[in-house]
Protein backbone atom coordinates (compact mmCIF):
# COMPACT_ATOMS: atom_id res chain seq x y z
CA UNK A 1 0.00 0.00 0.00
CA UNK A 2 1.32 3.31 -0.86
CA UNK A 3 1.90 5.90 2.11
CA UNK A 4 0.70 8.95 1.89
CA UNK A 5 3.22 11.55 1.40
CA UNK A 6 3.66 13.80 4.67
CA UNK A 7 5.44 17.06 4.83
CA UNK A 8 5.65 19.42 7.31
CA UNK A 9 4.19 22.54 7.34
CA UNK A 10 5.73 23.87 10.06
CA UNK A 11 7.55 22.37 13.57
CA UNK A 12 5.89 23.23 16.86
CA UNK A 13 8.68 21.86 19.18
CA UNK A 14 8.00 19.22 22.08
CA UNK A 15 4.49 17.38 23.00
CA UNK A 16 2.32 20.13 24.06
CA UNK A 17 1.03 19.97 27.81
CA UNK A 18 -2.24 20.56 29.48
CA UNK A 19 -5.45 19.64 27.11
CA UNK A 20 -3.78 18.03 24.34
CA UNK A 21 -1.78 15.67 26.21
CA UNK A 22 -4.60 14.23 28.10
CA UNK A 23 -5.87 13.83 24.95
CA UNK A 24 -2.57 11.92 23.39
CA UNK A 25 -2.62 9.63 26.41
CA UNK A 26 -6.25 9.26 26.54
CA UNK A 27 -6.07 8.01 23.05
CA UNK A 28 -2.85 5.69 23.58
CA UNK A 29 -4.97 4.30 26.06
CA UNK A 30 -7.54 3.72 23.74
CA UNK A 31 -4.83 2.10 21.24
CA UNK A 32 -4.05 -0.38 23.81
CA UNK A 33 -7.39 -1.28 25.05
CA UNK A 34 -7.99 -2.16 21.27
CA UNK A 35 -4.70 -4.31 21.09
CA UNK A 36 -5.73 -5.45 24.61
CA UNK A 37 -8.86 -7.40 23.33
CA UNK A 38 -7.63 -8.39 19.80
CA UNK A 39 -9.34 -6.00 17.70
CA UNK A 40 -6.20 -5.17 15.84
CA UNK A 41 -5.48 -5.81 12.43
CA UNK A 42 -2.02 -5.30 12.36
CA UNK A 43 -0.97 -1.97 11.73
CA UNK A 44 -4.20 -1.42 9.07
CA UNK A 45 -6.57 0.06 11.00
CA UNK A 46 -6.64 3.65 12.84
CA UNK A 47 -8.52 5.40 15.89
CA UNK A 48 -8.01 9.28 15.72
CA UNK A 49 -8.85 12.48 17.92
CA UNK A 50 -9.98 15.80 16.94
CA UNK A 51 -7.65 18.55 19.15
CA UNK A 52 -9.44 21.74 20.39
CA UNK A 53 -8.97 24.85 18.50
CA UNK A 54 -9.91 26.14 14.98
CA UNK A 55 -7.81 24.64 13.38
CA UNK A 56 -8.95 20.55 13.15
CA UNK A 57 -6.18 18.85 13.84
CA UNK A 58 -6.12 16.00 14.70
CA UNK A 59 -4.10 12.91 15.98
CA UNK A 60 -3.84 9.45 14.32
CA UNK A 61 -1.37 6.48 14.59
CA UNK A 62 2.19 6.55 12.92
CA UNK A 63 2.25 3.71 9.82
CA UNK A 64 3.90 0.77 10.57
CA UNK A 65 3.55 0.65 14.41
CA UNK A 66 1.69 -1.98 16.31
CA UNK A 67 -0.81 -0.55 18.36
CA UNK A 68 0.45 -1.63 21.83
CA UNK A 69 3.70 -0.03 20.50
CA UNK A 70 1.89 3.37 20.22
CA UNK A 71 2.20 6.00 22.98
CA UNK A 72 1.27 9.49 23.67
CA UNK A 73 4.14 10.98 22.20
CA UNK A 74 4.34 8.96 18.83
CA UNK A 75 0.84 9.90 17.55
CA UNK A 76 1.78 12.06 14.67
CA UNK A 77 -0.56 15.45 14.33
CA UNK A 78 -2.33 16.57 11.13
CA UNK A 79 -4.95 18.68 9.45
CA UNK A 80 -7.95 18.20 7.50
CA UNK A 81 -5.59 17.82 4.22
CA UNK A 82 -3.67 15.39 5.66
CA UNK A 83 -0.63 16.88 6.31
CA UNK A 84 1.00 17.14 9.47
CA UNK A 85 1.66 20.20 12.13
CA UNK A 86 4.33 19.67 13.58
CA UNK A 87 7.54 17.26 12.67
CA UNK A 88 7.42 13.86 12.47
CA UNK A 89 9.75 11.09 11.06
CA UNK A 90 6.20 9.13 10.89
CA UNK A 91 3.71 8.19 7.78
CA UNK A 92 -0.21 8.17 8.00
CA UNK A 93 -1.99 5.52 6.56
CA UNK A 94 -3.66 6.88 3.27
CA UNK A 95 -6.90 5.08 3.91
CA UNK A 96 -6.80 6.21 7.77
CA UNK A 97 -6.72 10.15 6.17
CA UNK A 98 -9.00 9.64 3.73
CA UNK A 99 -12.03 7.70 6.00
CA UNK A 100 -11.10 9.96 9.38
CA UNK A 101 -10.56 13.48 7.64
CA UNK A 102 -13.68 13.22 6.37
CA UNK A 103 -15.77 12.24 9.63
CA UNK A 104 -13.97 14.77 11.64
CA UNK A 105 -15.14 17.35 9.33
CA UNK A 106 -18.37 16.53 8.90
CA UNK A 107 -19.60 15.98 12.34
CA UNK A 108 -18.55 18.56 15.25
CA UNK A 109 -20.08 15.57 17.77
CA UNK A 110 -17.15 13.13 16.44
CA UNK A 111 -14.14 13.48 18.46
CA UNK A 112 -12.71 10.53 18.30
CA UNK A 113 -13.38 8.52 15.13
CA UNK A 114 -12.09 4.47 15.58
CA UNK A 115 -12.16 2.01 13.06
CA UNK A 116 -11.25 -1.96 13.22
CA UNK A 117 -11.64 -4.95 10.91
CA UNK A 118 -12.20 -7.59 13.43
CA UNK A 119 -13.27 -11.18 11.95
CA UNK A 120 -16.66 -10.67 13.99
CA UNK A 121 -17.25 -7.42 12.26
CA UNK A 122 -16.10 -8.31 8.80
CA UNK A 123 -18.27 -10.87 9.23
CA UNK A 124 -21.36 -8.83 9.67
CA UNK A 125 -20.44 -6.89 7.66
CA UNK A 126 -20.63 -9.33 4.48
CA UNK A 127 -24.47 -10.65 5.69
CA UNK A 128 -27.08 -8.97 3.48
CA UNK A 129 -29.05 -7.92 6.57
CA UNK A 130 -26.44 -6.35 8.61
CA UNK A 131 -26.66 -6.35 12.44
CA UNK A 132 -29.80 -8.15 13.90
CA UNK A 133 -31.30 -7.21 17.22
CA UNK A 134 -30.31 -10.77 18.31
CA UNK A 135 -29.38 -9.79 22.01
CA UNK A 136 -29.61 -6.71 24.57
CA UNK A 137 -26.07 -5.74 23.32
CA UNK A 138 -26.66 -5.52 20.09
CA UNK A 139 -29.92 -3.32 20.15
CA UNK A 140 -27.55 -0.76 21.74
CA UNK A 141 -27.12 0.34 17.93
CA UNK A 142 -30.94 -0.47 16.71
CA UNK A 143 -31.91 1.92 14.47
CA UNK A 144 -28.62 4.05 15.47
CA UNK A 145 -26.28 2.17 13.15
CA UNK A 146 -25.52 3.49 9.12
CA UNK A 147 -24.10 1.28 6.39
CA UNK A 148 -21.68 2.12 4.04
CA UNK A 149 -21.15 0.12 0.72
CA UNK A 150 -17.73 -1.02 -0.43
CA UNK A 151 -16.28 0.76 -3.31
CA UNK A 152 -12.15 -0.82 -2.75
CA UNK A 153 -9.31 0.21 -0.26
CA UNK A 154 -10.72 3.73 0.76
CA UNK A 155 -7.55 5.96 -1.16
CA UNK A 156 -9.84 8.05 -3.52
CA UNK A 157 -10.89 11.54 -2.08
CA UNK A 158 -14.41 11.09 -3.72
CA UNK A 159 -15.51 8.20 -1.57
CA UNK A 160 -15.59 10.67 1.32
CA UNK A 161 -18.82 12.68 0.75
CA UNK A 162 -21.17 9.13 0.23
CA UNK A 163 -18.92 8.07 3.62
CA UNK A 164 -20.33 10.54 5.77
CA UNK A 165 -23.60 10.96 4.21
CA UNK A 166 -24.36 7.14 4.70
CA UNK A 167 -23.08 7.62 8.59
CA UNK A 168 -25.29 10.80 9.00
CA UNK A 169 -25.84 11.50 12.66
CA UNK A 170 -25.32 7.65 13.73
CA UNK A 171 -22.62 6.40 16.18
CA UNK A 172 -21.65 3.71 14.39
CA UNK A 173 -21.40 2.31 10.86
CA UNK A 174 -20.94 -1.50 9.25
CA UNK A 175 -18.50 -0.40 6.31
CA UNK A 176 -20.00 -3.51 4.25
CA UNK A 177 -16.96 -6.20 2.99
CA UNK A 178 -14.68 -4.12 5.22
CA UNK A 179 -15.56 -3.50 9.28
CA UNK A 180 -16.83 -1.04 11.86
CA UNK A 181 -16.31 2.12 12.58
CA UNK A 182 -17.82 3.96 15.75
CA UNK A 183 -17.54 7.97 16.90
CA UNK A 184 -17.53 9.43 20.26
CA UNK A 185 -17.69 12.87 22.01
CA UNK A 186 -14.33 11.24 23.55
CA UNK A 187 -11.68 8.56 23.13
CA UNK A 188 -13.47 6.46 25.65
CA UNK A 189 -16.98 6.44 24.32
CA UNK A 190 -15.55 5.42 20.98
CA UNK A 191 -14.11 2.74 22.08
CA UNK A 192 -16.95 1.37 24.16
CA UNK A 193 -19.04 1.72 21.61
CA UNK A 194 -16.48 0.01 19.63
CA UNK A 195 -16.02 -3.02 21.94
CA UNK A 196 -20.00 -3.62 21.82
CA UNK A 197 -20.68 -3.06 18.22
CA UNK A 198 -17.98 -6.33 18.21
CA UNK A 199 -19.29 -7.98 20.38
CA UNK A 200 -22.75 -7.81 18.67
CA UNK A 201 -21.06 -8.98 16.32
CA UNK A 202 -19.56 -12.24 17.79
CA UNK A 203 -22.84 -13.31 19.96
CA UNK A 204 -24.51 -13.04 15.55
CA UNK A 205 -22.31 -15.10 13.80
CA UNK A 206 -22.46 -17.68 16.88
CA UNK A 207 -25.87 -17.43 16.67
CA UNK A 208 -26.39 -18.29 12.90
CA UNK A 209 -23.55 -20.48 12.82
CA UNK A 210 -26.33 -22.58 15.28
CA UNK A 211 -28.36 -23.20 12.33
CA UNK A 212 -31.65 -22.83 14.06
CA UNK A 213 -34.31 -20.35 14.09
CA UNK A 214 -33.58 -17.00 15.83
CA UNK A 215 -36.01 -15.05 18.31
CA UNK A 216 -35.91 -11.09 18.05
CA UNK A 217 -38.08 -9.25 20.46
CA UNK A 218 -40.46 -6.70 19.08
CA UNK A 219 -39.28 -3.56 17.17
CA UNK A 220 -40.99 -1.85 20.72
CA UNK A 221 -38.47 -3.34 22.74
CA UNK A 222 -35.85 -3.05 20.48
CA UNK A 223 -36.33 1.13 20.77
CA UNK A 224 -36.61 0.80 24.07
CA UNK A 225 -33.60 -0.78 25.07
CA UNK A 226 -31.63 1.03 22.78
CA UNK A 227 -32.82 4.24 24.47
CA UNK A 228 -32.26 2.85 27.64
CA UNK A 229 -28.67 2.03 26.60
CA UNK A 230 -27.87 5.32 25.17
CA UNK A 231 -29.27 7.63 28.42
CA UNK A 232 -32.68 8.52 26.46
CA UNK A 233 -35.09 6.61 28.93
CA UNK A 234 -37.16 8.40 30.55
CA UNK A 235 -40.09 6.02 31.17
CA UNK A 236 -38.12 3.35 33.49
CA UNK A 237 -38.51 3.03 36.76
CA UNK A 238 -34.86 3.31 37.57
CA UNK A 239 -31.47 4.98 35.95
CA UNK A 240 -28.25 4.00 34.87
CA UNK A 241 -26.24 6.69 34.17
CA UNK A 242 -23.01 5.95 35.43
CA UNK A 243 -22.20 2.45 33.70
CA UNK A 244 -20.06 3.81 30.69
CA UNK A 245 -18.30 6.33 33.25
CA UNK A 246 -17.53 3.22 35.69
CA UNK A 247 -16.17 0.95 33.04
CA UNK A 248 -13.65 3.57 31.58
CA UNK A 249 -12.43 4.27 35.19
CA UNK A 250 -12.11 0.12 35.50
CA UNK A 251 -10.51 0.22 31.86
CA UNK A 252 -7.83 2.83 32.69
CA UNK A 253 -6.75 0.74 35.60
CA UNK A 254 -6.45 -1.96 33.18
CA UNK A 255 -4.45 -0.20 30.79
CA UNK A 256 -2.07 1.36 33.75
CA UNK A 257 -1.38 -2.43 34.89
CA UNK A 258 -0.68 -3.98 31.70
CA UNK A 259 1.26 -1.20 29.50
CA UNK A 260 1.86 2.23 31.65
CA UNK A 261 4.48 3.91 28.88
CA UNK A 262 1.13 4.44 27.05
CA UNK A 263 1.69 8.12 28.75
CA UNK A 264 5.07 8.27 27.81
Amino acid sequence: MTELSLRPDRTTGPIASGEELRLRRELAAVYRLVAHFRLTDLIFTHISVRLPGPEQHFLINPYGFLFDEITASNLVKIDLTGHPVEESAHSVNPAGFVIHSAVHAARSDAHCVLHTHTKAGCAVAAQEHGLLPLNQISMEFYGRLGYHDYESVALNLAEQQRLVADLGGHPAMILRNHGLLTVGETPAQAFLRMYYLDKACEIQTAATAAGTGLVIPSPDVCELTARQLAGEDDSSDLQDDKAYELAWSALLRLVERIAPDYKD
